[in-house]
Formats: structure tokens, C-alpha cells, sequence
């Protein structure tokens, strides 16, 4: 995995740009939330649901040793995949920098353009999210 945010958007932007057709591209996206690790069942609360998500979406973040790390799951295979995609960008990076960072690969790749209206929100909703996270966290390390 590549190092800094905008490196792992780049990165995504190449993949789903030699992928092509939107067929194959949500074949990537099921595959990445294929590949993304079971959420642990005590994980699974309310305070760790997505608001504004459809499906139901988990996102858990603790602090460990300066980067935000994630776990997440969904029921919805594609998007399971979206979170996964959302978590390769934003897993273990430091607050400051997620806080930071703009989200053009979602445009760059076509992401919005191809989702229902209520799969963009819901993917809205996990990247304000992540941010609520980030801005915790960020918080904390300016206290600390």
C-alpha cells in the first residue's frame, strides 16, 4: 500500500482507470469488500452504525500510536466494497492528515455518477464519518 492519502487515491485512480467498463469496476469494488476482514461481533453496536446509510454500515476507529485505524462491515456487498475502498485511503493515517485530505478520487473515478442516489448518500455518510473520527482523535492528540 502506498504511503500518504493522496498517494493511495492515485493509486485507486490508476486501478479503476485500467479497469475500464463499470461492470468490471463493481466487480473491483465486491472483490475489495470480499477481502476486508469480519467486523468482531462486539464491534457491531449502535454507536458504531453509520448514520444515513441504507444498508447497515459499522465503522469502528480507535488511536494507536499517532494514525486512526478502522474496522468496518456492512450487509450490502457493494457496499462493503465501498467502505473497503474508503478504509484503503483513510486506514492508519493520522488525523490531521484525514482531516485534511479531499476525496476527488470518488469523482476521478466516476464512483458517484454510477451509484444510486441513496448508495451516494449512504457513502457520504461514511466519509463524514470518518472525518467525525479524525476530528476526535485530532483533538486528542492536540491535548495530549
Amino acid at each position: 500500500m502506498a504511503d500518504t492519502i493522496g498517494d493511495r487515491q492515485r493509486a485507486i485512480v490508476e486501478r479503476f482507470n485500467a479497469i475500464g467498463d463499470w461492470e468490471n469496476r463493481y466487480r473491483e469494488i465486491i472483490q475489495k469488500g470480499k477481502a476486508l476482514p469480519d467486523l468482531p461481533e462486539e464491534l457491531r453496536t449502535e454507536e458504531n452504525k453509520v448514520k444515513g446509510c441504507q444498508s447497515q454500515v459499522w465503522l469502528h476507529a480507535n488511536l494507536d500510536d499517532g494514525t486512526v485505524k478502522f474496522q468496518a462491515d456492512s450487509d450490502a456487498s457493494i457496499v462493503r466494497g465501498l467502505i473497503a475502498l474508503l478504509l484503503e485511503v483513510f486506514d492508519e493515517q493520522p488525523p490531521s492528515e484525514i482531516l485534511a485530505a479531499d476525496t476527488t478520487f470518488i469523482d476521478d473515478i466516476g464512483l458517484i455518477e454510477h451509484l444510486s442516489q441513496t448508495r451516494s448518500n449512504g457513502l457520504s455518510a461514511m466519509l463524514k464519518q470518518i472525518k467525525y473520527y479524525a476530528l476526535a482523535y485530532d483533538a486528542v492528540l492536540k491535548r495530549a
